[in-house]
C-alpha cells in the first residue's frame, strides 16, 4: 500500500490511535506528579500499545497517510520525552537530567532530519534500529513506573533487589540505542540529502 497524495482526512483509526497518546500522556504526567504509580503504569502501557496498534492498523487496513507518518512519531515523542522529563525529580528513579537531555536531543535531531529529507520527497521512516530504540525506551519507562509502584507495596524487597539492577542495565542499553540510532539516522539523512 502506498502513501496517498490526495487530500487526506485527519480522523481515521490509525490517526485517532496516535492522537490518543496526547491525552493519555497528560493523564500519565499527572499520575507521576501525584505519585499514582500503578495507574500511571497502566496508562503508560495503554499509550505504548497504541503506538503498536496504529501502525498495525494502518499497514493491515489502511490508510497509510502523510499525516499519519508525521503524527505517529510526534505523539511518540510527546509520550516518551515527556515521561522521561517528568521522572527526573522522582527519587530513586535513576533517571538523571543528562540522560533525558540525550533522549530529547536525539528526538529533536531525528525530527529535524525527517523534515528535511521528506521535504525533498524522499521517505525517512523508522527503521529497525529506531523501532528497537522505541521498544527499549518504553520498556525502561515501564520498569521505572513498576519499581516506583513496588516501593509502595509491602513485602517485595527481594523482588526490588532483582529488578533494580535489571532496570539500570536496561536504562544504559536504552541510552546506547538512543545514541546509536540517532547516529544511524544522521548518516542516512546525509546520504539522502546529497
Amino acid at each position: 500500500m502506498s502513501v496517498s497524495a490526495a487530500p487526506e482526512p485527519l480522523l481515521n483509526v490509525p490517526n485517532v490511535l496516535s492522537l490518543s497518546r496526547v491525552p493519555l500522556a497528560t493523564v500519565l504526567f499527572a499520575c507521576i506528579v501525584h505519585e499514582l504509580w500503578l495507574p500511571g503504569l497502566l496508562v503508560f502501557l495503554v499509550a505504548a500499545a497504541t503506538d503498536w496498534a496504529d501502525g498495525w492498523w494502518a499497514r493491515r487496513y489502511g490508510p497509510l497517510t502523510l499525516v499519519g507518518r508525521s503524527l505517529d512519531p510526534l505523539t511518540d515523542k510527546i509520550l516518551v520525552c515527556g515521561t522521561f522529563i517528568y521522572l527526573i525529580p522522582v527519587p530513586r528513579a535513576g533517571i538523571d537530567p543528562w540522560m533525558v537531555t540525550v533522549v530529547v536531543c536525539r528526538e529533536l535531531l531525528v525530527t529535524g532530519l525527517r523534515g528535511m529529507v521528506e521535504a525533498t520527497g524522499k521517505k525517512f521512516g523508522a527503521d529497525w534500529f529506531g523501532k528497537l530504540k522505541m521498544a527499549l525506551q518504553c520498556a525502561v519507562l515501564a520498569s521505572v513506573l513498576l519499581i516506583a509502584w513496588l516501593r509502595t507495596v509491602d513485602g517485595v524487597t527481594g523482588l526490588l533487589g532483582l529488578l533494580l539492577p535489571a532496570q539500570m542495565a536496561l536504562l544504559w542499553l536504552t541510552l546506547a540505542a538512543t545514541v546509536g540510532s540517532g547516529a544511524q539516522y544522521l548518516v542516512k539523512a546525509v546520504r539522502l540529502l546529497r
